[in-house]
């Protein structure tokens, strides 16, 4: 299938039509003003995923009056919650020339139930935003299943399947219940909300007919602009924990540990684990940052393990619960883990209700649902990444055999040492992210990095491998590898993208899919 991208410029009387909606202040055509919301990760010269114009909305009807316009115009829009998904493109719009809708300004939390322990959030809400409302609310024992960086959007990270750690964070469970601007800019709400007044649109998952929720995440079927997020009470008892895999053969045997573990109901949540080389973005006392400096050796790898003491890898997860239930999981997962030679298990402390905090640790903070910049922190300047994350079986043998391959690849087309972090985001299956660094500065070694991600995408992929998420660059090859049936998952998405949005005005080319018109 070839893709034809035009680009587009606004109108006079386009650009006239959105300040007479939003404001002059709203409306943003500057390179200055626009460059704001391009990855900084990506060419700063160069310009393929560039906005005609930055757009903020205040309102829900705002948007379906932008989408209105937009389509009288027949430009595409594009929709950015926050703008942070460095290493993905950022909030640069796939097609130069859309519209970027901003919702930094829709940042209201529009309802707290402390009863039922959930909210409901408008798309510009951060992570650090929901905690503040909860805690200017007197709500601080309710807390928030959160991601490792706290500027991001609650709706941005969650539509782009973006990983938290706590409980709800486990298959993306905590989202409930979705307000959708749809292409004609007509408004829907799915599940239970499809009943005017009923008071379980953010109670229940499921509604009656089709489950439309997950049609909307990571896709171009509509634009959410509130959704219920569930909340967790804080427990009687909070045991952060650090878990050693010393050698890098044990791998295989650690990673069959946590599945069973996971099974058996002892381990919660979204734990995770990291090799030595993306340790560095959690622990900077390891020295100088390893990415993009050339490949260390095996014993230069394993030296650096034993005499920080981080192990080849480590495992970040946490235990939330009543006291004796937590005490017990604890001695659980220290008789499992001790099946492993050398290991250790670091946990300093368990936190109570009453005694919660003060949080030290990048870990403390992130499983006990506090925000923090702490990881973001860690990165030198003029460090970017970007990422491979295939969804692999939670097997060791599956595991460890992966990550040869990877390290393998990652070592002949970069001279690099593989540089991994691991999210267990259920019982069954993970997510490995390879990490490429890219060292800012060094346009040659950018450019290979990239080679490399495409080469890895392309690869992996006859090998049975696929992407949980994409850059733009590669979204297309990410969504070619999903080649059954002659590609029938996305000619089915494809299908409803021309019913639902038959002129193609909302984000074209989100994930692989393509409105008709562009289609040859």
């Amino acid at each position: 299938m070839t893709i034809t991208t035009p680009g587009f410029t606004l109108t006079a009387e386009t650009v006239r039509r959105l300040v007479a909606v939003v404001g002059d202040d709203a409306v943003h055509l500057e390179d200055a003003d626009r460059d704001q919301y391009r990855d900084p990760y990506w060419y700063q010269g160069d310009r393929t995923y560039d906005s005609s114009a930055v757009v903020y909305p205040t309102s829900t009807e705002q948007v379906q009056q932008i989408v209105r316009i937009a389509s009288d115009a027949g430009v595409p829009i594009w929709t950015s919650s926050q703008g942070r998904n460095n290493g993905y493109g950022g909030p640069s719009p796939r097609v130069k020339g859309s519209i970027l809708l901003s919702f930094r300004r829709m940042d209201k939390v529009l309802e707290i139930n402390r009863e039922l322990a959930y909210a409901v959030v408008e798309p510009g809400v951060r992570w650090f935003d929901l905690v503040d409302a909860l805690e200017a609310s007197g709500n601080e024992d309710l807390i928030v299943s959160i991601p490792d960086i706290g500027w991001g959007s609650v709706v941005g990270n969650t539509l782009d399947s973006g990983g938290t750690y706590l409980p709800y964070g486990m298959d993306f469970q905590a989202a409930t219940g979705m307000e959708v601007v749809l292409a004609n800019g007509e408004l829907l709400r799915t599940g239970m909300g499809g009943v005017p007044g009923n008071k379980s649109w953010h109670l229940y998952k499921r509604g009656l007919g089709p489950v439309l929720d997950p049609l909307f995440v990571q896709s171009n079927y509509g634009i959410v602009t509130r959704m219920g997020y569930w909340l967790m009470r804080r427990p009687e008892a909070y045991a952060p924990l650090y878990l050693t895999i010393p050698r890098g053969d044990q791998l295989e045997q650690a990673v069959d540990i946590i599945r069973e573990l996971r099974l058996s109901g002892v381990l919660r949540g979204v734990p995770c684990f990291y090799n030595i080389v993306s340790l560095a973005w959690q622990f900077p006392e390891l020295g100088e940052y390893l990415g993009g400096k050339g490949a260390l050796s095996e014993e230069q790898l394993q030296e650096l393990a034993d005499s920080s003491g981080l192990g080849r890898w480590g495992f970040r997860a946490a235990l939330w619960g009543d006291g004796p239930v937590v005490e017990h999981q604890l001695a659980k997962i220290t008789e499992a883990w001790s099946a492993l030679e050398g290991s250790r298990i670091v946990h300093d402390r368990t936190f109570t209700k009453d005694e919660w905090g003060p949080f030290e640790s990048f870990t403390e903070k992130v499983h006990a649902g506090v925000p923090t910049m702490d990881m973001m922190n860690a990165v030198p300047d003029g460090i970017g990444h970007l990422a491979f994350s295939p969804v692999i079986p939670l097997v060791g043998k599956e595991v460890a055999e992966f990550e040869r391959l990877a390290s393998e690849f990652i070592r002949e087309n970069l001279d690099e040492n593989l540089s991994a972090g691991v999210i267990v985001t259920n019982e069954r299956s993970l997510i490995f992210i390879c990490n490429l660094s890219l060292v800012l500065d060094d346009e040659a070694q950018v450019r290979r990095a990239r080679d490399t991600l495409k080469k890895m995408v392309e690869h992996f992929g006859t090998l049975g491998y696929g992407e949980y998420r994409a850059h733009i660059d590669i979204m297309d090859l990410a969504s070619d590898q999903f080649s059954f049936g002659d590609h029938s998952y996305r000619r089915f998405c494809e299908a409803i993208k021309d019913a639902v949005d038959p002129k193609g005005i909302l984000s074209p080319g989100r994930h692989g899919i393509w409105p008709a018109a562009y289609r040859e």
